[in-house]
Order: C-alpha cells, then structure tokens, then sequence
C-alpha cells in the first residue's frame, strides 16, 4: 500500500499557537496566569455561563463538577452505557456508583424511556453524555431530573461548540463539564473546564482544584482539595484554538456534507440521525452497516484509521463488581450493543482534505462492489 495513511485524529495548529506559546516563555509564566484567564473569560462568554474553573483534562473535570455537587459515598448516579469509559470511572473516583442506562436506536444519546424504575433512595444525579458532537434530549433530561429531584452534570466533553434549543452544551444542567483533548474540536493537547451558574457550586468548585483554598499564596486550607490545575502554555493553545474555532466548525460542516453527498444511495451504511434541536458537529463520522467488524477490518487495511464505537460500559469487565446495584445482562442495552457491534468512526478532523474523504468513501464502497 503506497498511500499515505488517512489518521483518524490531526489537531490543526499553525503559527498562531507557536506565538502564543512563545508569549509565555518570554513572560516567563507557564504556570495558570494571564493566558490562562483570557482562556477562562473566553470559554464563560462562548458557552455563556458566569462560571468556569479548568481541570486536567475531562475525567477529572467530571469527578471535580461531581464533587462540587455534594455526590459521594453512598450514592448513585445514572451514565448512558455508551460513552467513554470516564463518564464511569470519574463516578467512581467520587465513591458514587454509576448506574447504567439503555442509549436511543437513532443517535445513541441517553434513552430515559423506562429509566424511573433505576431510581432509587440513593439516586443523587444524571449524567447526560453528549455523544459524537450533538446533545442529547436535554428536555426529556430535565424534566427526568426535576420529577426525582436530581442534579444534572452534563458530560460535554464532545460537544463544544454545539447548542441545544440555541443553550451551549453544558450550560442546561447544575454543572457542565468539558474535554480539549487532541481529538477534540478544539484542544490543549489535555486539559478539562468545568462551567456553572450558581456561586456557591463556583466557590466549591475553586476550592477543591485548589488545595482547599481561594488563593495560590496562602497556607491556610479552610478545605479539603486537590491540584486540578493547568498550565498557561495549554491555555495559549487554547486561545489560538478559539481564534480558528469558526473555520474548524466550517470545515467539519463541509466535511460532513462531502460524506453525505459521496455515501448517498449506498444502501448498505448509514450515517448518524441528529438530536432535534441539537446543533451536530462531528467528533467522528459515525457510520454503521451490518457488515460491522468486516468494514471496519477493510477499511482499516486500505489506509483508514477506523475504530468500534465505545464497548457497552455494562460488558467492561472491570465493571462486574457493580453486578450487586443492578443488572448488566444484555437484554437491557440492545441499542448499546448494537452501536458497538455495527458502528465504526471515520475521520472527519480539520485538516482532512476533500480528496482524503473521497478516498475513503471509495474504500468503503469498494468493499460493497459499489
């Protein structure tokens, strides 16, 4: 095979974050500082919440918004069962257990039809996770939440940039809770935020990635608390970031319809059915066929990074010890499995080229005779 390999993730840098970055060493402040503020101020703005504070990276942003929440030992938490195993594991980290919740046929974002009878004395929150670029059904999650007095921490570490009703992805629910990873739509290479719109949430928030205390000088902890913080030089990235945020969002569009327009008539896959009311801009492109792990196996060997959907969190195996606060047989996650079994991620990154996304169009083709 001659061809360059088309990878499933490239972030899109170029010399605006070099200067960025640049700026820093010359100031000589890498540690959270002015970068790091005008990063927070424009995060707040874009997703139009008073409050942010940043965390390593989007795991410990949700064990930090969980936290600030009151939920711990004892508790439970509900998480769809497919999504990246840190929605779990950040429940975990809190002493909280998660409870597993069937995914819709359609777009495989949380399906609380049946999900009352997962309550319990002990059910404190919901953890809507919003999948592959688009949210969830915030008005089902509301409405859920606020029939059982439960909290809302939203996982939107897929979904900056996105809305729902014309409401950011993060800022419907008691805390928001987001990833700059490098496969993100924008990133920091890691690094997490947390946003918020109450101020005492804030204050805990601020003390508990902060040793227990407000301020960085002092030695008096009047909390409990952790290093949860980040770096200026990440926050020049992400401020660069920002800056090209409109072209990356552009890009993935056009990227989308390409896919769209290349794939149209073949029968034998299909693509995604967006959330309504919910903005969609691609993590990946999600494709399924019935042909699953073969496609995936033909595609990966022509060149294509491919990967499965997430594993069905109820299958993990380091998930059997939860098998005493519920039931994790099959016959509860068709959708789950089904996603997982017959999905598989295409890329759709930034700096993919339209001749890049033709070829792998013709290579999926290609393994139907199309």
């Amino acid at each position: 095979m001659s061809e360059t390999v088309i990878t499933q993730v490239s972030p899109w840098f170029d010399e605006r974050e070099k200067a960025l970055i640049s700026e820093c060493l010359d100031a000589a402040w890498i540690t959270e500082g002015p970068k790091s503020a005008e990063f927070q101020s424009r995060l707040n703005e874009l997703i139009g919440t008073p409050y942010g504070v940043f965390a390593p990276n989007g795991t410990l942003a949700l064990v930090l918004g969980l936290l600030a929440l009151g939920i711990g030992p004892g508790d439970e938490v509900l998480v769809p069962d497919t999504t990246f195993i840190g929605s779990a594991n950040a429940v975990i980290m809190t002493g909280a257990t998660p409870i597993f919740v069937e995914v819709t046929a359609g777009n495989f974002q949380i399906d609380l039809t049946g999900a009352d009878a997962l309550v319990s004395e002990r059910t404190k929150a919901i953890m809507p996770v919003h999948m592959f670029g688009m949210c969830g059904d915030m008005d089902a999650v509301r409405a859920f939440a606020a029939r059982h007095g439960l909290k809302i921490i939203e996982d939107a570490a897929q979904a900056i940039g996105v809305r729902y009703d014309g409401i950011h992805a993060g800022a419907m629910g008691d805390v928001g809770c987001f990833s700059f990873f490098a496969d993100k739509t924008i990133t920091t290479g890691e690094g997490g935020y947390v946003v918020c719109r109450d101020e005492a949430v804030y204050d805990r928030l601020r003390l508990l990635r902060n040793q227990g205390r407000f301020d960085r000088g002092a030695y008096v902890h009047p909390a409990i608390g952790y290093n949860f913080r980040i770096t200026d030089l990440q926050a020049a990235i992400g401020l660069a970031q920002l800056e090209k945020m409109p072209e990356i969002l552009a890009k993935k569009a056009s990227h989308l319809a390409r896919y769209t327009q290349n794939l149209a008539g073949l029968d034998e896959v299909y693509l995604l059915t967006p959330q309504p009311k919910s903005d969609y801009v691609p993590f990946r492109l999600f494709l399924f066929s019935p042909a699953g792990q073969a496609l995936l196996d033909h595609v990966n060997a022509h060149g294509v990074q491919s990967r499965p959907f997430f594993y069905p969190l109820h299958r993990q195996p380091c998930f059997e010890c939860l098998t005493e606060t519920q039931a994790l047989d099959d016959a509860r996650f068709p959708n789950a499995i089904r996603a997982y079994e017959h999905g598989q991620c295409l890329p759709i990154h930034p700096a993919l080229t339209d001749s890049q996304i033709d070829r792998v169009c013709e290579i999926v083709r290609g393994f139907f005779g199309k």
